[in-house]
């Protein structure tokens, strides 16, 4: 039985991923031995550590001896504070696109003084703010690029002369960006990269060690990037996973041919909302998602009727976040286009009991 799974993370992954990392739990390669059991001092974990880091920077096309690749414990909502303790000095800059940016300005406000130069939250973050100025002598400026319970995405890189840092959790490795404009991303794996748990940082190392702050050493991207990422005991499986997604994404012909396969999941489903008059899209059209999309039926009759139609075509977790209402299908790099034609064909067999 065929699922279609819209989660919008943990996410699904590429079944050869499923496969590898199954056959891997039970003997890696051929050592008699678990990936589980392996030792993250051992040899095999650091060829597999080493490669996926590589392979970071390599679809990024990011210089390797300017950037630093770190897979990291504690996923996204841990950079939200482990990025001001490392950069800010005095003073940042944050536009607020919903909630997870909100959360690490939170964080932000108590280790100096924050800015909010943008917000969206007038319209319950339906769209991206470009209407604002950063002012002087700030540490950096921090963004959200893709935002997963609303359905906005920035469109445009927001051009700066100080520091940019972006948390790129759910869109990273999903569209061509000049990624040398960034000199700190961070992203939770468990959308686009690898099996929840894990945040990848990927970091310019000439912006580092500017703070005269006293930063816990757990805490410091340097203490990491000194100790070759092994300053704590790795996530052996975890960074495994990513390892075999990152092969993947790679073998497939890199980040021109997902976005390729990911503008033709977007774009069909969008077409197909905007056909029925039933159904409206929730985020504002000039900043729509191409991971998430989010939308909801005009009457509450139909809801009801599409979730008994989702539950036979075998459609999972597409409902949207409790703080939004409506539905929210994912799109993440290893979504088959087959489940979105299935989506589609769901929306319109609504259409005739409308």
């Amino acid at each position: 039985m065929k699922i279609h799974n819209f989660s919008a993370g943990p996410c699904v992954l590429p079944a050869t991923v499923y496969q590898q990392a199954s056959e891997a739990v039970l003997n890696y390669q051929n050592s008699g031995l678990s990936i589980l059991e392996i030792s993250h001092r051992s040899s095999e974990f650091i060829a597999i550590l080493e490669e996926a880091r590589q392979l970071v920077l390599k679809l990024l096309s990011l210089d390797a001896t300017q950037y630093t690749a770190l897979f990291l414990q504690g996923s996204a909502s841990m950079e939200f504070l482990r990025v001001p303790l490392n950069l800010l000095q005095t003073k940042a800059a944050y536009i607020d696109t919903g909630t997870w940016s909100s959360k690490a300005i939170k964080e932000a406000k108590g280790l100096g003084e924050v800015v909010e130069v943008a917000s969206s939250r007038d319209r319950n973050y339906t769209y991206i703010p470009s209407d604002y100025e950063l002012g002087t002598h700030l540490d950096y400026l921090h963004f959200t690029s893709n935002n997963t319970i609303y359905g906005t995405q920035f469109v445009e890189i927001p051009q700066v002369e100080i520091p940019l840092v972006c948390d790129m959790s759910s869109d990273i490795f999903s569209r061509k960006l000049d990624f040398s404009q960034f000199d700190l991303i961070y992203a939770g794996v468990q959308k686009n990269i690898g099996p929840a748990g894990l945040s990848l940082v990927v970091v310019k190392n000439e912006i580092l060690g500017k703070t005269t702050r006293a930063i816990p050493s757990i805490m410091d991207y340097q203490q990491h990037i000194n100790h070759g990422n092994l300053y704590h005991t790795a996530n052996v499986f975890g960074v495994y996973a990513c390892l075999l997604n990152l092969r993947w994404l790679n073998d497939l012909g890199g980040i021109e041919v997902i976005e390729r396969m990911n503008n033709e999941k977007a774009s069909l489903l969008y077409r197909t909302i905007d056909g029925l008059d039933y159904i409206k899209g929730i985020a504002d059209q000039k900043y729509r998602s191409k991971m998430n999309v989010t939308f909801d039926f005009e009457a509450a009759g139909l809801k009801e009727l599409f979730d008994i139609y989702c539950r036979d075509a075998n459609i999972v977790n597409i409902q949207g976040h409790r703080s939004v209402g409506g539905y929210r299908a994912s799109l993440y790099n290893a979504l088959p286009i087959e489940s979105v034609e299935v989506l589609v064909q769901v929306l319109e067999q609504v259409k005739h009991k409308s």
